[in-house]
């Protein structure tokens, strides 16, 4: 390989995905795990596979990443999610793609194919989906907000023939639990960024409109009831966000109850016996 290539990683309590993801990209120079604070066998298995564990407390998706990449030792990084893994005849494209680039080309996306509910998932704008993740570091690093993060670099960028697997939910109760942290997160940076309020607009049309386009125009019904159970999860995604935006921007995510008097046992008591002496 004429350019040595870091392998960037970050982790936490990722036992079950860690090794899937380390084993597909053992041909790489150095593979670096970035972990912020596992408590099941993530660093312990990170270790047995020989890669260089840092510790770090979380930073936020991106900077997390900037951290991983920037503890790298070479120029050219592949950055990847624990639950993601390069699929067989990755190392070759990659090796070719690094020895013989143009000098114009800052970095490469790779094609993420999502595995969910038992099968691969080929419709509904979620194959291909080309993320940008090779790059050289020296063009390059993460950007975005508390939740979304993506690759900005200084030069063009190419698509390579290589696929990603990625098996981000266990299960739809696993899916809908990781709704649930995301949409909190959005909501609430959405709420301090002092975004348009949740109205009708984006409390039902946005979610109709996600659903209609991956269902129907991008061919979600092709994957049957297992495509619209997804189009219908993600179209909960998008209104559960608004909802909890306009939970936010009505000052009803307090968990207070209704303002009611309190009985005070012990003060009624006193008036009641008052009111027999009067008698």
């Amino acid at each position: 390989m004429a350019n040595p290539l870091s392998v960037c990683i970050i982790t936490c309590n990722e036992e079950a995905n860690l090794p899937r993801c380390v084993a597909s990209v053992g041909f790489a120079d150095e593979i670096v795990v970035v972990d912020s604070g596992s408590t099941d066998r993530t660093v312990a298995l990170a270790v047995e596979a020989g890669c260089r564990v840092i510790d770090q407390p979380f930073l936020g998706y991106a900077a997390q990443k900037n951290m991983a990449v920037q503890a790298a030792s070479h120029q050219w990084v592949l950055c990847l999610d624990a639950d993601e893994w390069l699929l067989p005849g990755a190392e070759a494209v990659i090796r070719q793609a690094l020895a013989t680039h143009r000098p114009e080309v800052a970095g490469y996306a790779l094609k993420r194919h999502t595995y969910y509910l038992g099968d691969w998932v080929n419709h509904g704008g979620w194959w291909p989906e080309y993320r940008l993740r090779l790059y050289d570091r020296q063009r390059g690093e993460w950007v975005g907000d508390s939740i979304h993060e993506d690759v900005e670099v200084q030069g063009a960028v190419a698509r390579l023939d290589v696929e990603v697997g990625h098996f981000s939910f266990r299960d739809i109760a696993h899916h809908l639990n990781k709704i649930n942290t995301y949409t909190s997160m959005r909501a609430q940076h959405w709420h301090a960024q002092d975004h348009a309020s949740a109205g009708w607009l984006q409390l039902i049309g946005r979610p109709l409109w996600r659903f209609c386009r991956m269902f129907l125009f991008r061919g979600g019904w092709r994957e049957g009831q297992r495509g619209f159970i997804i189009a219908s999860i993600v179209a909960f995604y998008v209104f559960t966000k608004y909802a909890k935006l306009w939970e936010l921007q009505h000052g009803q995510g307090q968990g207070k109850g209704p303002d009611v008097p309190v009985w005070d046992a012990v003060s009624d008591a006193r008036v009641r016996n008052g009111n027999a002496m009067i008698k």
